[in-house]
C-alpha cells in the first residue's frame, strides 16, 4: 500500500463545538441553530496525512468564499483556526483521515429571513479515519457510476450543509450497484458526481472536465490537478461533456478530498473501455501526490 495511505489506531473521537474540546458522542448544538432548522451552513473538509491538512490554504480559501456568498461571519481568524485543527488531530490521534468543518449561521428564533442582529456563528470540527484498504482497492480496481438527474439548487458552487439531493442520488447510485452518482442536468450534460469532480479522457488523450460555474462546487483537488497537469504539459480542457460522451471515452475518473483520480470502470453498469484503471488517470494521480506534497504516492 502507498506511504500516504498508512493506517493508525484512532483513540476516542474528541469534537470541538464553539471554543470546546468535548466526546464526540457528547457534542451538541443548539436546538435553533439555523443549519438544523433551515440548512443555513457550510463546511468544509480536508485529507490529513501525517497530522498535516493536505490543500489546507485552498481549502480555507473556498471557506471564506462560502461564507460570504451566504453573509455569514468567519468564527474566528484563519490563524487561530488553522490552531483550533491542529488540535483537533492532536486530540483525536488520528494523523491519516478526514477533517470536517462547518460554520453556520448560529442559533436563533426560527425565521426564513435572517436575523439583523447577527447570532455569532456555529463553529464544529469533527474527525474521523478513512477506510484506508476501501480506499486502496478503488485506486487498485476503478470504480462505477451511475447517471441521476440533477434536482440540486441554483448555487452549487456554495459548498453548504443542503445535501440531500446529493444524499438521494448517492442512494440511488448505490442501488444500482454503482459507487458514485454522475448528475446530469436538463441538457444531458454530466455536471458533477454526488460528492465529487467529474473527468473523462478522450481517444486523443485530452482530459476533460466541467468548466467552473453555478452549477458545480470548485473542487480543491481538483484545483491542485489542474496545476499539477498544467505543470506537466498535458492536454486538458474545461468544458462539458455528455453522458454518451463520457460512455465512449477512453478513461474517466473521479476527484475529492478522500480521492484524487480515481478511476471509473463502469458507468450505468457499461464498461468503459478495457473495463480497468488507465494509465493517464494513474500517471495524473502520481502529479497530483507530487503537487500536494505526499511522499512516495
Amino acid at each position: 500500500m502507498k506511504k500516504w495511505l498508512s493506517t493508525r489506531a484512532p483513540a476516542g473521537r474528541i469534537a470541538y463545538v464553539n471554543g470546546r474540546y468535548l466526546p464526540h458522542g457528547q457534542a451538541a448544538v443548539h436546538i435553533e441553530d439555523r443549519a438544523l432548522q433551515l440548512g443555513d451552513g457550510i463546511y468544509e473538509v480536508t485529507n490529513v496525512i501525517g497530522g498535516k491538512p493536505i490543500d489546507e490554504e485552498p481549502h480555507l480559501d473556498r471557506m471564506e468564499r462560502s461564507l460570504r456568498e451566504l453573509g455569514i461571519a468567519m468564527p474566528m481568524g484563519r490563524a487561530a483556526l488553522k490552531l483550533v485543527m491542529r488540535e483537533m488531530i492532536a486530540r483525536n490521534r488520528i494523523p491519516d483521515g478526514l477533517l470536517y468543518l462547518q460554520v453556520t449561521r448560529g442559533a436563533s428564533k426560527r425565521d426564513h429571513v435572517p436575523p439583523k442582529d447577527a447570532p455569532r456563528p456555529t463553529l464544529i470540527l469533527t474527525m474521523r479515519s478513512q477506510d484506508l484498504a476501501a480506499l486502496a482497492a478503488r485506486l487498485d480496481k476503478g470504480i462505477g457510476v451511475s447517471t441521476q438527474p440533477d434536482i440540486r439548487w441554483g448555487r452549487c458552487d456554495i459548498k453548504t450543509v443542503q445535501l440531500l439531493p446529493n444524499l438521494l442520488a448517492k442512494q440511488a447510485a448505490k442501488a444500482a450497484g454503482a459507487f458514485e452518482a454522475w448528475l446530469v442536468d436538463d441538457d444531458g450534460y454530466v455536471t458533477e458526481g454526488s460528492s465529487t469532480n467529474a473527468w473523462i479522457v478522450d481517444e486523443g488523450g485530452t482530459v476533460i472536465t466541467r468548466d467552473l460555474s453555478n452549477a458545480i462546487l470548485p473542487g480543491v483537488t481538483r484545483l491542485i490537478m489542474l496545476e499539477a497537469m498544467a505543470e506537466a504539459q498535458m492536454k486538458v480542457v474545461e468544458r462539458k461533456f455528455t453522458v454518451a460522451e463520457a460512455r465512449k471515452a477512453r478513461e474517466a475518473f473521479i476527484s475529492s478530498a478522500t480521492g484524487a483520480a480515481v478511476p471509473v470502470v463502469s458507468i450505468d453498469g457499461q464498461k468503459l473501455g478495457d473495463g480497468v484503471p488507465g494509465a493517464l488517470t494513474r500517471r495524473i494521480r502520481d502529479l497530483y501526490a507530487a503537487k500536494a506534497g505526499l511522499k512516495n504516492a
